[in-house]
């Protein structure tokens, strides 16, 4: 089997065997050309910081040294976007569960349609739902509360994880619960030790995704929150002024950056075999 493809492969033509791999690179390069450059940008001085170079010269820790400023606020900023986004998995996570399971398991007049109303409601851009959101939540005196960037990001987030746990819960054979309770099981009882195990991959992936679009959230918690000890870190990044109040505050914007972004970088890094498992369970039967 070896000899014979490796034959096959020498009757390749050149340009096939190699225009897979040139696409890689390409994208390779593409995607983190900008993150490479962020994170060089973060380390070089601040009267470096419009140099071309590929690697700063000399190196500096003065940028991030910046960011955590305690006039910055940037730890509580942190702080902030972890409750947020934290908060907004967990609740996204409960939510769309229960609703994925329904929509998966259960036959009703217009489910078809509720599906597609719930994912028809992702297609409406954040940036159109800041003014009645604002006028709504300066009734309830929900200014400057971690509700106010909670909630609208629930109304994000759900859509999706809804999509994708519906279509998770659609491969599992209803034969596993129908087994679970001829073993006494009862109806959530089955769902709780049966089918909530064997969707762990799947729950997993959208947790992740959940938690990445809540982190990286900026429309909703920019117009919602005005008080500094509030703010995200993504808010808080964007209004950075320079290290002497009068330099562009490129260098420690990258830094700050970087700070925020490593996170999650390494998060899918360790994880990246649970999210593959996710997002592939269910492709083969």
């Amino acid at each position: 089997m070896t000899t014979a493809h490796g034959a096959a492969l020498a009757r390749t033509p050149l340009h096939r065997r190699v225009l897979p791999y040139v696409g890689v690179v390409f994208v390779l390069v593409f995607c983190l050309a900008p993150f490479y450059w962020m994170v060089v940008s973060a380390f070089r001085r601040p009267s470096d910081q419009f140099d071309s170079s590929l690697l700063p010269a000399p190196w500096s820790t003065e940028n991030i040294r910046a960011v955590f400023d305690p006039d910055n606020s940037f730890g509580r900023s942190l702080l902030n976007s972890l409750v947020v986004a934290g908060t907004t998995t967990v609740l996204t996570l409960v939510i769309g569960i229960f609703t994925a399971y329904t929509l998966a398991r259960l036959d009703f007049r217009g489910k078809n349609a509720v599906l597609g109303i719930i994912i028809a409601t992702s297609m409406f851009p954040g940036i159109s739902q800041v003014l009645p959101l604002l006028k709504l939540f300066t009734d309830w005196g929900w200014i400057n509360t971690y509700q106010s960037m909670v909630v609208p990001s629930l109304g994000f987030a759900l859509p999706l994880a809804v999509w994708n746990l519906t279509v998770f819960f659609k491969q599992l054979p209803f034969e596993l619960e129908q087994a679970a309770m001829i073993d006494g099981c009862s109806r959530g009882q089955a769902f709780r030790k049966v089918i909530i195990p064997l969707a762990a991959p799947g729950v997993f992936t959208t947790a992740i995704l959940v938690f990445m679009m809540a982190w990286n959230e900026f429309i909703i918690a920019l117009s919602m929150v005005n008080k500094k000890e509030m703010q995200t870190a993504t808010v808080t990044i964007s209004k950075f002024t320079g290290m002497r109040g009068f330099d562009q505050p490129f260098g420690t914007q990258m830094a700050a950056a970087v700070v925020v972004t490593v996170p999650l970088v390494v998060m899918v890094l360790i994880f990246q075999r649970r999210i593959v498992a996710g997002l592939t369970a269910g492709g083969v039967k």
